[in-house]
């Protein structure tokens, strides 16, 4: 696939702080990454050296093929930016508000109306923003960055004040522009969202890449155990303790039992349950999630998350 962002190397300094140190990476026409890690991770100076606000104190930094911190930047119309706290002229309306950005994106307003419908604030499209409510300034974030159409979407915290109804409207429209060739950066603290919706995590801790794959290949990397949980009318705990002496089990109630399968072992234990003939109602198995793979990388690097 064609690399949209290269990331060679980038170490930024402020001052005595090194915010991100030797970090490397591509990103491709169609992902959708997460770009995760707790707060000081480096995550926001990564997105404003993609967007040429700042530049690398080493390293370099080359976006749509251009390097984002040169003079002009004609690939910066071609980027879209949610910032994690959007902040607008209160005695605007929402309407002037994106025709405003529109001009700088030198998109016609032909553009305005269909995406402020897009994001629920068509109703509301000439109330000033001052009078909008967090969520709905969000969803003014999110209009302006979708303008032009954009080959790179930036988002950080993107769902912050968006009720469970609009974020499932917002993460619609991520994956529409995925769909199309967009390479979408997500960075948010809300890892079982992006869970679900990225196809590769970047994981940051004290500005150095601890992690780089698809949540599948970071599984292999950190062999977590797999969670089963076995639900049965009878005899549930008893074929646990008979057959998987050697892994450890924890009895929810009467009749569940979360079993906690180590590597290579998962199928030994589904094999063991159908043929031990016990009435099992109920399998459920659990991956380790995003959460935990966030928390071992950063143990590995000696680092409490």
């Amino acid at each position: 696939m064609t690399a949209t962002i290269e990331i060679r190397d980038v170490v930024k300094r402020f001052g005595k702080v090194e915010a991100v140190r030797r970090v490397s990476f591509v990103l491709a026409e169609g992902e959708t990454v997460a770009l995760v890690g707790h707060n000081g991770a480096g995550k926001s100076t990564l997105m404003k050296l993609m967007l040429g606000l700042i530049r690398p104190t080493a390293g370099s930094v080359w976006v749509l093929g251009e390097d984002p911190a040169a003079g002009e930047f004609a690939a910066r119309r071609r980027l879209g930016y949610l910032p994690e706290n959007v902040a607008f002229n209160a005695a605007l309306t929402g309407r002037e508000t994106l025709a405003f950005y529109a001009r700088l994106k030198r998109e016609g307003r032909t553009a305005v109306a269909p995406l402020l419908d897009r994001v629920g604030l068509g109703p509301a499209a000439d109330r000033r923003v001052g009078t909008y409510s967090k969520g709905m300034r969000q969803r003014l974030g999110l209009a302006q960055a979708l303008l032009g159409e954009p080959r790179i979407l930036l988002l950080d915290e993107p769902t912050t004040g968006l009720d469970p109804a609009l974020r499932q409207v917002f993460y619609e429209i991520v994956e529409e522009l995925r769909g199309r060739g967009t390479t979408v950066l997500l960075s948010s603290h809300a890892l079982t969202e992006l869970e679900e919706r990225a196809g590769r995590v970047v994981i940051m801790n004290r500005g150095v890449m601890a992690a780089d794959g698809t949540l599948d290949a970071l599984r292999r990397i950190a062999r977590l155990p797999t969670r089963i949980r076995l639900t049965a009318e009878t005899g549930v705990h008893d074929l646990a303790d008979r057959l998987w002496t050697d892994c450890p089990c924890r009895r929810v109630d009467g009749r569940v039992v979360e079993i906690e399968a180590a590597p290579g072992r998962k199928m030994d234990i589904l094999r063991g349950v159908m043929a031990a003939g016990t009435a099992v109602e109920d399998i459920e198995v659990v991956p380790p999630t995003l959460d935990q793979l966030y928390a071992h990388f950063l143990r590995s690097q000696g680092t409490a998350p």
